[in-house]
């Protein structure tokens, strides 16, 4: 065990690929196991983390489109469009983790609270522009058929 754990500091692609070898064997007594619980419960911090990052990038697009009026007709497609891939990558981990709605609304107004932070300084705008309450729901957020009101 002890060169497993070696091995995990020094490379660790060769861990993980020493590691399957060993569970694919039933070799469980060889097992480097506090480190591949480590790195199994990371699994599950990687996708919220990931969950966070998109949530927060999509409101800076949505607070682009909704408040920056000045630059809004010239990146109305890209942003429209980054919004587009936020959301689709938003359903293919939602997709394959169902599990993660809940964490999905438990960060929902940390992440809006980031974005808007983020645009204020981006803009260098009024932060009364970006409204301190989010602008979407959970559900107009996922919709892809959404935008936030622009005619004003």
């Amino acid at each position: 065990m002890s060169r497993l754990k070696s091995l995990y500091d020094a490379d660790f692609n060769l861990w993980v690929e020493e590691t399957v070898k060993k569970l694919q064997a039933k070799n469980y007594e060889e097992i480097d196991w506090d480190n591949l619980i480590d790195e199994v419960a990371g699994l599950g911090r990687s996708e919220k983390r990931e969950l966070e990052n998109l949530l927060t990038r999509l409101f800076e697009y949505l607070l682009k489109l909704a408040c920056w009026k000045s630059e809004r007709e010239y990146n109305l497609g890209h942003w429209a469009g980054e919004i587009q891939n936020f959301r689709n990558d938003f359903l293919e981990i939602l997709e394959t983790s169902p599990s993660l709605k809940p964490y999905l609304i438990e960060v929902f107004d940390e992440c809006y609270q980031d974005a808007r932070k983020i645009m204020i300084k981006r803009t260098g705008l009024d932060p009364q522009i970006f409204p301190t309450e989010p602008i979407a729901t959970v559900e107009q957020a996922l919709d892809e058929d959404w935008l936030p009101n622009i005619n004003s």
